[in-house]
C-alpha cells in the first residue's frame, strides 16, 4: 500500500516547487521574478497508530493526521498499570 492513509485512502499528490528571486515591491524592490518551476511530491503526514477496533481487538495502522485529529481513528484503550482487578474478594 506503500505511502497510503489506511483509513481516508489519502496518498502522495503531484505540484510544482517555484523558486523566486529578488525583492517584493512593497519592501521597496522591483519585484519577484520566477526563476525556475520543478516537480516535486507532497507528500501525506503518516503516522503509525496503535488503534481499537470496533469489535474490541487493537491493530497498528498506518494513518493521516487529519484523521487522527478528526476522531476518525480511536487510539487503543490502555488499563491502568499496577491495579488490581475488583473482582477480588477482600476478607
Amino acid at each position: 500500500m506503500g505511502q497510503q492513509c489506511q483509513i481516508c485512502g489519502k496518498k502522495p499528490a503531484l505540484g510544482n516547487q517555484v523558486t523566486h528571486r529578488g525583492k517584493a515591491k512593497y519592501l521597496g524592490g522591483v519585484g519577484t521574478k520566477i526563476t525556475g518551476i520543478s516537480r516535486r511530491k507532497f507528500k501525506p503526514n503518516l503516522q503509525r497508530v496503535r488503534v481499537t477496533l470496533p469489535e474490541g481487538g487493537n491493530r497498528t495502522v498506518r494513518v493521516c493526521t487529519q484523521c487522527i485529529r478528526s476522531g476518525v481513528v480511536t487510539k487503543r484503550i490502555r488499563s491502568k498499570p499496577f491495579s488490581l482487578p475488583k473482582t477480588v474478594a477482600q476478607h
